[in-house]
Formats: C-alpha cells, sequence, structure tokens
C-alpha cells in the first residue's frame, strides 16, 4: 500500500512547477501537454489500483475475499496469484468490462 502511495504523489505534479515549466507561447507546448496527460493517466491508473487494494483488504477483513462480488463463486488461484485485489471472476469482469463500453 505504500508502494501505490508513493507512486501517486510521485506522479502528481506540483501545480506551482506544472505552472513555471510552460506557458501558452512556448515551442514545446504540445509535447507538455502529451506529458501531463501521460503523467495524468498514470496518476488515473496508481490511484485506481491503490482503491483496489483497499477494497481487497476490506473483504479480507469481512471474509468474503476470494469471492467474485458479482456472481459470489470462488475466484480461481490463477486469478488472485495474476491480480491479488481482483474483485470478480473472469466471467463477470468480462462482462462487467462489456457493459462500460
Amino acid at each position: 500500500m505504500a508502494e501505490l502511495d508513493r507512486s501517486v504523489t510521485t506522479l502528481t505534479p506540483d501545480s506551482a512547477e506544472a505552472d513555471r515549466q510552460g506557458t501558452p507561447g512556448d515551442a514545446d507546448a504540445g509535447l507538455d501537454l502529451a506529458d501531463n496527460d501521460r503523467a495524468n493517466a498514470l496518476v488515473e491508473v496508481a490511484t485506481q489500483q491503490r482503491q483496489q487494494v483497499i477494497a481487497a483488504l476490506r473483504r479480507i477483513d469481512e471474509g468474503s475475499y476470494g469471492r467474485c462480488v458479482s456472481c459470489g463463486e470462488a475466484l480461481s488461484d490463477g486469478r488472485l496469484e495474476a491480480k491479488p485485489e481482483a474483485s470478480r471472476c473472469m466471467k463477470c469482469q468480462s462482462q462487467s468490462e462489456s457493459a462500460m463500453r
């Protein structure tokens, strides 16, 4: 958890520094925007993963860890090894992702 917290903090740009680094007249403004977009995407991913880890720890405390939050079936050992914070079985995860599109 501490590692995820450090990642989020490290990746989040200091607003004062970001203001100093680029102005609309800079020749590299497009590159600065792309770099900021990339950094923001990394922060978003790290933040989401942190939230998933917190939710998994909560499920451990509740005694429901390792069970799909959608269908209640046990998650496979392989799924939990690959993604310990997983909350859904592969079938339900696929359905959830399809519904979001």
